[in-house]
């Protein structure tokens, strides 16, 4: 049977000074973990039990927030598979003393619902009541399509660039070594940064990439970077409280006025530290440009791997 209502979360913030960056905008860290939570709560209100975050789509941020301003979070379980359903995130932004509104973002997420015991939750149908739902329903099995051939093709690209003889060279003298942004960062998991079972919060992981990411990109630009899209954000596998978290980021390209950073997740359970274990929890690729006191765009410097 279908669900009585469509399975809809509205989460408002205020953007405070503490959730600022040094522009006064709202830092993408605690954007993505809001996200996160309203998300989750609409999973979790279709499933009935807890879930958990599997993956996020391509994430675009067009309007930035600042201080004084509203976030508004809208999230909707737009179509339920077996045990995994789709959620739709719409994030705006109003300002209250004019009343404008303008879009931050539109992402799409999967969560996985997590049983208590070994049995597994076959999800119910999501009732669709208006065109807009028929309309995402539809479009939920082409995205999940697209989802499972992009990581197919993405294996694909890394096996066949893994070949001797295939690496890219800059031979420009200027070139700035890929090996000055590395940044590494270590994470204990304390129970705020975890679900009632245990489990470290997708957008809390997400929060942390975001920070190391942005130190990774600073050492190019001599800025504040400005995070522009998430892609490729993916969990394979989870983190519960008590985990240290390794994070490792590095500038792969620049393009003009833009930087791709990518930043592998690991995680260690105290014995798996001692072994030096590590389990591959995450990878994602953090796309950011820079702009000076006027209000434009930087140019990044060539790099070289």
């Amino acid at each position: 049977r279908g669900t009585a209502f469509p399975m809809a979360v509205c989460m408002c913030q205020a953007v405070l000074p503490a959730h600022a960056g040094p522009r006064g905008e709202l830092g993408a860290g605690p954007l993505l973990r809001w996200m996160d939570a309203a998300a989750c709560l609409a999973a979790e209100k279709h499933a009935g039990v807890s879930c958990v975050t599997a993956s996020m789509d391509d994430i675009q941020f067009e309007e930035a927030a600042r201080v004084g301003q509203i976030i508004a979070i809208k999230t909707k379980v737009n179509r339920a598979f077996k045990t995994s359903m789709e959620v739709g995130i719409k994030v705006t932004v109003q300002d209250v003393l004019t009343n404008a509104e303008k879009i931050v973002s539109v992402a799409y997420a999967t969560y996985v619902a997590k049983p208590v015991g070994v049995g597994k939750v076959e999800l119910k149908p999501v009732q669709l009541l208006s065109a807009e739902d028929h309309l995402e329903h539809s479009l939920a099995i082409e995205r999940r399509r697209i989802r499972l051939g992009y990581v197919q093709v993405f294996q694909k690209l890394m096996q066949e660039s893994n070949k001797e003889g295939d690496f890219y060279t800059c031979e420009e003298e200027d070139a700035v070594t890929t090996e000055h942004t590395h940044v590494q960062s270590t994470e204990l998991v304390l129970p705020p940064h975890a679900n009632h079972h245990g489990n470290t919060f997708g957008g809390q992981i997400m929060a942390w990439m975001q920070t190391v990411a942005s130190i990774s990109a600073s050492r190019l630009c001599r800025s504040h970077p400005i995070l522009k899209s998430v892609n490729m954000f993916k969990f394979w596998g989870p983190s519960f409280v008590g985990d240290r978290l390794v994070f490792n980021a590095i500038v792969n390209n620049t393009f003009h006025n833009s930087v791709e950073v990518g930043v592998r997740v690991e995680a260690y359970n105290c014995e798996e530290w001692i072994k030096d274990q590590p389990r591959h929890i995450n990878s994602a690729f953090l796309i950011f440009n820079a702009v000076n006191d006027q209000g434009e765009l930087l140019t990044f410097p060539k790099v070289k791997p």
